[in-house]
Formats: C-alpha cells, structure tokens, sequence
C-alpha cells in the first residue's frame, strides 16, 4: 500500500506573501533531517507539503523525525488510494485496522478539494463511515468528541486517507530569523532559552566558557550533550569553547569579591559578542531570568548590558524555574543539566554578592586589570566543535 506524509503548516500559513519563502526554509531543513533516510520528494498543495516516499526509502523513521522540526503544526502518515469510493472505502478499512481496533469511537471527515469528484463531503463521510461500521462491530460513531478522526482528503489525482493527526513541534522554521549565539553553561536554563529562540526561526551557534582545571572535561562533555538534545530540534551547532581561567583569576585576585560574578559576566560577554559578529550572528542568547540569582537583577542585567554590542535575547526573562524545568524535561535535557560537574559560572562565587550594583562602580573595579591582551588570547585560542 502506497504511503506518503502529510505536512500541515502552522504559523507559515499567516506569512502571506511571504509564505513560500518560510516553507522553502521548512523543506529544506526537511530534506537535511531526512538525507540518511532514502529519497524523498515534495509536492506542496494549499496548506499541505506531501512527503512521498521513493523506493525503500524509510517512511517510519521520516515521520518520527517530523516531531522535531520547527514550523510543522501537526503530521501524519496517510495512505493513497484511487478516486473511487470502493478504493477509498477499502483503503481505508485496511490501513487504519490497527488504529481502529484500539479505540471504540470515531467520525469520517471528508474534505473535497476536486470538485470533480461525483460525491459532496458529507456524502463521502457517510459512505466511508457505514463501510467501517460493516467491518469494525465494535466501534460507534461520536462526531463531538471521537477517539479517532479519520480524513479523506481528494485532491487532484489522488485521494489520502489517514487517522488522527500527531501534533508538530510549531514554531517557524530553524534559519528564517536568522543566526544567533547561544551562551551556553551547563545548568538548565540556556538549553531551553536556545530551544525556545530556534523554535522561533533562529538558526543556534553556541558559546562555551571553560576554567580548567577549574572545571573539568565531564563539564565539557556535558554540554555537548545538552546541545545535542538541542540540536535534534535545530539542527547542526556551531559550539565555540573559550578557554577562560587566565580572566577569572585576575577578577579573583584584583577585583572586590562581591562583584566577582558580575565583572565575569561583562567579560563573557565582551568575548561572546566579538566571537559573534565574526561567525555573522545577529544577537546573543542568555538563559537568564529576572530575579533568579544576584546576577539576574534589573539592575545587574542593565551593568552587563552595557557592555554587549549585539542586541541580548533572554526568552526566559519572565519564567519561574519550575516552568523553565518542564521544557527542560520536555526536551530531554534536564537529566544532563543536573549532573554535578562544575562550569565557570559557579567558580569563585562570592559569598555576598552585590545585587543592586551601579555602573561607575563595575567599570572603577574593572580599571584594576588590564583586560585586552588576556580578551584577545582568549578569543584566539578557541575551540570549535560542531554538534549534530
């Protein structure tokens, strides 16, 4: 039996004019999740891309990837069958048997986009509806709140038939907005803030700060492995790790303790955004949440602003962290985020910091360091790794 996949579009469909170009950005990620899978071609119809198989190309494994790709509102796997209704009436008992016999309500749905064809919607329904009755005893027929939902869509040379549709990631598709670098630590939090900006368009590079020995290999390790839970949603990344031990010591050895954190932050921030502009990133991505810890205040927020030169998204900005720990858990990174290595934001934390710091303060503790030389090596001495 001849199978294919239905696309429904989500929010592309509100793009307008410019729909065509969001769901050309939609099939070509498509196409790159689908590549080690066999050939596959697409054929779009109103709000529909249609996903057929050629040859042994592998149609399950293509339909479990679909959960993960930005700007798919729902899938399903449908059955193609003649235009006739006897095809159509059998198709339909044969291929959704299973799914039939494990439910005991269910309507018929009919959309008839060639007018052509000889018999309405509501003919279609009934007619397809009685059959199945004939062949399933056990099922009813609810049409307000059925267990199953089976659509007959006939189009122009074929007719489709499938069963309830499986919810899509949403969202638009990964490269539509643009690239952006995640500032990526270990902890919860900016896995999610790096889903949540690819879920809107953004294509994700993403930055790592490491202090050996002061944090260890696992703690690398672990972040490529939050990043690869990431990028099963956004596709490839671009992990930029910036060795920074020589900075924190000199902001543990020069600079008042209770702007420890803060001083840090500025100089990360300082690194991201130069190692940004070069890879041609638009905007930095922080996992940052107002109020959460010393360094999230208003007020601290505005210090470490000052110093970025590309616009900060922080999409958690007004999430408490038990909303923040449901995504995680959604997405399959909270496991990973609470394993006990250590990263560079936890390192010479101090015991009382400051959380209503002023601008004049923070830059007279910074004039006690010379920071250029020791921010250029960090940024040459860079590692990338790409995470798929």
């Amino acid at each position: 039996m001849k199978e294919i996949i239905l696309i429904k579009d989500g929010e592309i469909a509100l793009k307008g004019l410019n729909r065509s170009t969001f769901e050309d950005k939609m099939i070509k990620n498509i196409r790159w999740r689908l590549s080690d899978l066999g050939e596959f071609e697409f054929v779009r119809s109103q709000s529909t891309v249609n996903i057929f198989p050629v040859g042994d190309a592998d149609i399950a494994g293509a339909a479990e990837r679909m959960k993960y790709v930005f700007g798919i509102a729902g899938f399903s796997r449908a059955a193609v069958a003649e235009k006739n209704i006897e095809d159509i009436q059998r198709v339909a008992a044969e291929y959704l048997e299973d799914e039939l016999y494990g439910v005991k309500t269910f309507k018929v749905e009919a959309k008839r986009s060639d007018k052509k064809f000889p018999l309405t919607s509501p003919e279609i329904s009934r007619e397809v509806g009685g059959y199945l009755l004939s062949k399933f005893h056990h099922l009813t027929v609810d049409v307000h709140n059925p267990e199953t939902v089976i659509t007959v869509e006939v189009r122009e040379k074929y007719v489709f038939i499938r069963g309830n549709q499986i919810k899509g990631a949403g969202g638009l598709p990964v490269g539509s907005a643009g690239k952006a670098a995640l500032m990526v630590s270990g902890g919860i939090d900016s896995p999610v803030a790096g889903w949540m900006m690819a879920k809107r368009g953004v294509q994700l590079n993403a930055i790592h700060f490491a202090s050996p020995p002061y944090t260890s290999v696992n703690a690398e390790m672990k972040v490529h492995k939050l990043l690869k839970a990431v990028a099963k949603y956004s596709g490839r990344i671009r992990l930029t790790v910036v060795g920074f031990t020589e900075i924190q010591e000199a902001i543990k050895d020069n600079c008042p303790e209770e702007l420890f954190t803060l001083i840090m932050r500025r100089m990360m921030m300082r690194i991201a955004c130069r190692i940004a502009e070069r890879d041609g990133c638009g905007a930095l991505i922080t996992g940052e949440s107002l109020g959460q810890v010393a360094s999230q205040t208003m007020q601290a927020l505005a210090c470490t602003n000052m110093v970025a030169d590309l616009p900060v998204f922080r999409p958690l900005i007004g999430m408490d962290k038990n909303e923040i720990i449901n995504i995680s858990r959604k997405i399959g990174t909270f496991e990973t985020s609470i394993l006990p290595y250590e990263d560079c934001c936890t390192v010479f934390t101090p015991k009382h910091p400051r959380t209503r710091p002023t601008p004049d303060l923070i830059e007279q503790a910074e004039a006690l360091v010379e920071w250029n030389e020791m921010i250029e090596k960090a940024i040459d001495g860079v590692k990338n790794i790409t995470i798929s």
